[in-house]
C-alpha cells in the first residue's frame, strides 16, 4: 500500500523538497495511476470501457455544418448528435442551441432552479493535485472543524434560509475519516433537508453507511478522462489512480444513495473531450440505474493559492456555454450545476438556457461562514480556500437575483415519510 505523505508544517523539510521535485522530474518515481492500491473496491462494469472507447475515437474536427443542422433538427439526441454539438462547427449555431436548451429545460424543470451552498469542513490533503490549493505540498494553513465547530457553521448557514448543504473535505482519511465524514452528515441532517458530500472517493460499504447517516447524493470530479494528462497532473496519493476515482459514482450507487453527480474539471485537457466523456459517464449510468438522479457539473480552472503553473487550456464563456447547451439537449432529465467558479452575469444567463442548479453564500475556506454570512467575526481560527471564487452572492441575494430574473428559486423537493 503506497504510503501517504503529508505535509502539515509551515515550511517543507528538505526531504519534502526532494521529493516534490522528484515527482515532477521523474515519471519513474511514481506509482502506476491505473493499478488498484490496497484496500481499492474493484467491481465489474462496463461503464468505463464504452466512455473510453467513444472519447478515444471521437473527431471533433470531422462534423461539418450539415451534421450540426442535423442535430439540431431531431426531436431525439443521439450520441452521434450531441457530438456534433460540441464540435467547433456547431460554434456558429449557438443561438439556436441556446433555444433548444431553453425550451428542453421549461418542458422538464419549468423556470425551476434550485439553490445549495458547500460547506468546506477540513482542508487536510494526502495527494499532490499540481493545480489544486489544497494539495499536500501547498503551504497554507489547514484546518479540521470539531463538532461542535462544524454544527456551529451549519446553524449559521440554517439561520439563513438554505435548506440543502455540500459537505466537502480534503482528501485524506487520516484527518477526515469516513466516520467523522458521517457524523458531520448526521449533524447535517438536523439542520437540512438534503445532504450531500463531495469527499475522496470510497467503497460501497462505505458509502452504504454515510447514506445511513443521512447523505442524499455523492458527488466526484473526475478532474479529466484523459488518463495520460491526469497521470501528469495527480503525482501521488490515492487520487491518482485513475480507475477508482472513475469508478466512485457507480459504488454511491451500489450504496444506496439516491443521486450522483460529476464531471471534469475543464480547461486541464481537451474540453470536447472532457465534455463528451463527462456527459456520456452520467448518460451510461443513468441507463444503468434508471431510478437515480444524475447530475453533471461544468466547472472550470480558477486561481488557488501559490498557484502552481499547469498551463490551463482556455475555455471560454462562449464554449462553456455551448457545453452546457448541448448537455441539456443531449440529456433532457439531468441535473447541471453551475458554480460560483462563474461570474454573476454568466450565472444569471444560463439559468435560463440549460442550468438547474446554482451555489450561493459560497465560502471555500474552512470555518469563515459566520463572518461571510454575518459580518460578525467570532474570533476562531480559518483555514485557507481552495481557490477563488468569482460570484460571491449571499444566498438571500442570489434568491432576490434568481426572482427578478422571472425564475422560481427552490431550495427543497424532496421530502422523507
Amino acid at each position: 500500500m503506497e504510503n501517504n505523505y503529508f505535509v502539515d508544517s509551515d515550511k517543507l523539510s528538505a526531504a519534502a523538497l526532494e521529493k516534490k521535485h522528484r515527482l515532477e522530474n521523474d515519471p519513474s518515481v511514481r506509482t502506476d495511476h491505473m493499478k488498484y492500491m490496497e484496500g481499492m473496491e474493484r467491481i465489474s462494469s462496463d461503464i468505463m470501457d464504452k466512455v473510453m472507447s467513444e472519447m478515444n475515437s471521437y473527431d471533433y474536427n470531422s462534423y461539418t455544418y450539415a451534421d450540426v443542422r442535423a442535430a439540431l433538427s431531431h426531436d431525439h439526441c443521439t450520441v452521434e448528435d450531441f457530438k456534433a454539438l460540441l464540435s467547433p462547427a456547431a460554434e456558429p449555431f449557438l443561438e439556436k442551441m441556446a433555444e433548444k436548451a431553453r425550451l428542453e429545460t421549461q418542458k422538464h424543470f419549468g423556470n425551476t432552479v434550485y439553490l445549495f451552498t458547500p460547506l468546506y469542513i477540513a482542508n487536510y490533503c494526502e495527494n499532490y493535485c499540481v493545480y489544486c490549493g489544497f494539495n499536500c505540498y501547498n503551504d497554507i494553513k489547514r484546518m479540521k472543524l470539531n463538532m461542535e465547530q462544524i454544527e456551529h457553521e451549519m446553524k449559521v448557514i440554517a439561520d439563513s434560509g438554505m435548506e440543502e448543504i455540500l459537505i466537502l473535505t480534503g482528501e485524506s482519511r487520516a484527518q477526515s475519516s469516513v466516520q467523522y465524514i458521517g457524523e458531520a452528515c448526521k449533524l447535517a441532517r438536523k439542520y437540512f433537508r438534503m445532504v450531500g458530500i463531495e469527499i475522496y472517493p470510497v467503497n460501497t460499504d462505505e458509502y452504504k453507511y454515510l447514506h445511513e447517516c443521512g447523505v442524499d447524493y455523492v458527488t466526484v470530479f473526475q478532474e479529466t478522462y484523459d488518463s495520460d494528462r491526469y497521470e501528469q497532473l495527480h503525482l501521488m496519493g490515492h487520487k491518482r489512480v485513475w480507475p477508482y476515482r472513475f469508478e466512485a459514482q457507480e459504488r454511491a450507487l451500489m450504496g444506496g444513495m439516491r443521486g450522483v453527480a460529476g464531471s471534469a474539471l475543464l480547461g486541464l485537457s481537451d474540453f470536447r473531450k472532457d465534455a463528451l466523456a463527462s456527459a456520456l459517464h452520467m448518460y451510461y449510468l443513468q441507463r444503468k440505474y434508471p431510478h437515480a438522479e444524475i447530475s453533471l457539473s461544468c466547472p472550470r480552472l480558477r486561481p488557488i493559492v501559490n498557484n502552481e503553473k499547469i498551463n490551463p487550456l482556455d475555455v471560454h464563456e462562449k464554449q462553456l456555454c455551448q457545453v452546457l447547451c448541448a448537455y441539456r439537449i443531449f440529456l433532457p432529465f439531468c441535473g447541471i450545476t453551475v458554480s460560483s467558479r462563474e461570474s454573476e452575469s454568466f450565472r444569471n444567463g444560463i439559468v435560463k438556457i440549460a442550468a438547474t442548479k446554482v451555489s450561493a453564500g459560497v465560502s471555500t475556506g474552512i470555518g469563515d461562514h459566520e463572518s461571510k454570512y454575518t459580518g460578525k467575526e467570532n474570533g476562531a481560527d480559518e483555514g485557507d480556500e481552495q481557490f477563488e471564487i468569482n460570484d460571491s452572492r449571499s444566498f438571500r441575494k442570489m434568491y432576490e437575483d434568481m426572482s427578478g430574473e422571472g425564475l422560481q428559486p427552490v431550495l427543497n423537493d424532496y421530502l422523507y415519510v
